[in-house]
């Protein structure tokens, strides 16, 4: 191995095992990993650059500041108040039906601010109707997961994918690519959630919360703490209210469309808010959530190094070699199995990283198409059902319903196996080899 290569595997292994150890801020493991390449040679500072500006973290961060504006108009209030009356009158099915709402605006916004607003709702909901909050906080989060990964924007482990298979050749994915695959997975997951979940929690439900879980929790590696802090009230304005919601349709629109891509679209929607005042420049940076942009960014730079060291090209060869002469199928359901418990241990950015380059280089080894293997690396990567630390909307649900870690595994460990199987039918029937 070269002296980059070496040096790429040593800062590789050292953010994996501190992302594990769980110990310091996963951005700051990240964005430390990076400045060692830099500094030691490995990547320049162009593509540092680069990384910063890819088309992930443009979308990312112009989604960011439109779903900040709506939130700053007071719709996602007015919208929380209308479900808090819809399940007042319709009782437990109310509430899964409001779990429904949430999932389908998770469609379009990431996750993470979507359960952090959406919690306390659903908490507070279940507690007037005497149902136990647990019953519903944890399905709350594995189905936001879940129909993220209906769209190329649901969650920034599919534009972090995308992006990196831009960088390795491959044509973008198109805005409801994944849809075909991402939709009969999240109907068969929630279906499971809503037959199933309850009794699997069995008798913690009726436990009271536990002790360990303190108001103001965090997992480091999340940094997301109490949701409550963050649900703050906010005056409706009816007519900032629009053009958000007109800003927000008209970049998912024209990314539809083919008229412009997700990342110009987004960015144009989020400055022009700030040119019309619905949102000023520094509620703008507000809205940002840098913690989750310098992440990806730092993954980036990281994934840059194995591509250009030629790190990636050892790890393809060496999994290629493992199946060789196996089929496309073959390889594709052991990708996905690979991907799964991999992002049980590492942060989604991390995966995509590390897992991207291996598919397209293992599809081509076959003489098949990467969609199919990208698409599945999109669906495992948000996967992190079996424990609490796997995803943030995870924490955020095991601080507010005091669960306990094997409440995750009796309930997502099966959720795995059932979107893993669910993921490998769609994925095979809908991109061919």
């Amino acid at each position: 191995m070269s002296i980059s290569q070496i040096l790429t595997l040593v800062v590789l292994v050292s953010v994996v095992g501190a992302l594990i150890w769980d110990k310091v801020r996963a951005d700051v493991v990240a964005l430390t990993g990076a400045a060692v390449l830099l500094v030691t040679g490995v990547v320049r500072p162009v593509e540092v650059q680069g990384a910063f500006a890819s088309p992930a973290i443009i979308a990312l961060a112009s989604l960011f500041v439109i779903a900040y504006a709506l939130e700053l108009s007071g719709l996602l209030d007015r919208g929380i108040d209308l479900a808090v009356r819809m399940c007042r009158r319709l009782g437990a099915a109310g509430v899964w039906l409001l779990l429904a709402l949430i999932g389908f605006l998770s469609c379009f916004l990431n996750s993470t601010p979507i359960v952090v607003l959406g919690a306390p709702v659903v908490r507070d909901v279940a507690t007037a109707l005497k149902l136990p909050p647990k019953r519903y906080l944890m399905p709350l989060s594995y189905i936001t997961v879940l129909t993220g990964c209906c769209t190329l924007i649901g969650t920034s482990t599919n534009l972090l994918v995308d992006d990196m298979a831009r960088v390795a050749g491959q044509p973008r994915f198109g805005l409801f690519e994944i849809t075909p695959v991402g939709l009969p997975i999240a109907l068969a997951g929630g279906l499971y959630l809503f037959l199933f979940s309850g009794r699997l929690m069995g008798r913690s439900l009726t436990e009271p919360a536990s002790e360990q879980h303190a108001p103001g929790f965090e997992a480091p590696g999340a940094q997301i703490g109490d949701a409550d802090l963050f649900a703050e009230r906010r005056p409706f304005q009816p007519a900032k209210a629009v053009l958000a919601g007109l800003a927000f349709v008209g970049a998912i629109a024209a990314a539809a469309m083919d008229i412009a891509p997700i990342a110009a679209s987004a960015f144009a929607g989020a400055v022009l808010l700030i040119l019309m005042r619905v949102i000023t420049a520094d509620e703008a940076y507000g809205g940002l959530r840098p913690q989750i942009l310098i992440l990806i960014a730092g993954m980036v730079v990281i994934g840059i190094a194995m591509e250009e060291s030629g790190l990636a090209a050892v790890a393809t060869n060496t999994l290629v070699a493992s199946l060789h002469g196996v089929s496309p199928l073959v390889a594709l359901i052991v990708l996905y199995g690979l991907t799964m418990v991999l992002t049980e241990l590492l942060s989604n950015a991390t995966v995509a990283v590390l897992v991207t380059p291996i598919a397209v280089a293992l599809a081509e080894s076959l003489g098949v198409s990467p969609r199919p293997f990208l698409v599945a690396v999109m669906m495992a990567g948000s996967a992190a059902f079996a424990t609490p630390f796997g995803y943030q909307t995870n924490v955020i649900v095991y601080q507010m319903g005091g669960y306990r870690y094997m409440d995750f595994v009796r309930v997502g460990l099966p959720l795995n196996l059932l979107t893993y199987a669910v993921a490998i039918v769609a994925i095979r029937a809908l991109f061919p080899f």
